[in-house]
């Protein structure tokens, strides 16, 4: 919801390392630690700027050497902007990975859940997967109140079939 006027007001990377994080805190003011994060996108445009010649990089490495970027902004920007296979691990996916049964309970960081998923998912739907897991989770597979009875995985569902029902 901020970024048509934050893009609108740096619509480059040169734009936004020109700026000043005080510059860019009230385009995002309403998000989660806009402080920091106005740091980090300026540091990052400096960075796109300098090393990378305005263009964002598509390795892993060179994504998460930008200030802000760790590895499941990484993964969505190879996934989603650049169209290839990554899984990202956000909330969702971590808890309903661990409930349906999908990664076992020696994965305890997304890193681990993220290595165990790209094993078993085919690469040509890993990406799709990572969007199923995300919408099972905000709708379905809710981290408070899962909605079993909803739910087509009951099934198959450690969580459920471990449960008193």
């Amino acid at each position: 919801m901020v970024t048509p006027a934050l893009f609108e007001a740096y619509p480059t990377p040169q734009d936004l390392a020109a700026a000043t994080p005080d510059q860019v805190f009230p385009y995002i003011k309403s998000i989660s630690y806009p402080h920091s994060k106005a740091d980090h996108l300026v540091g990052m445009a400096k960075l796109l700027v300098e090393r990378f010649d305005g263009q964002v990089p598509t390795s892993m490495d060179d994504l998460t050497s930008l200030p802000g970027v760790g590895r499941k902004t990484a993964n969505v920007m190879t996934a989603v902007a650049f169209g290839g296979s990554a899984m990202p691990v956000d909330t969702h996916v971590f808890r309903v990975s661990h409930r349906i049964g999908l990664v076992g309970e020696k994965c305890t960081t997304p890193l681990s859940v993220e290595k165990e998923l790209v094993r078993y998912f085919p690469q040509d739907i890993l990406s799709t997967a990572h969007h199923w897991l995300i919408l099972h989770g905000r709708y379905t597979c809710t981290a408070r109140a899962p909605k079993c009875q909803q739910c087509g995985l009951t099934g198959i569902c450690r969580f459920y079939l471990n449960k008193e029902v």
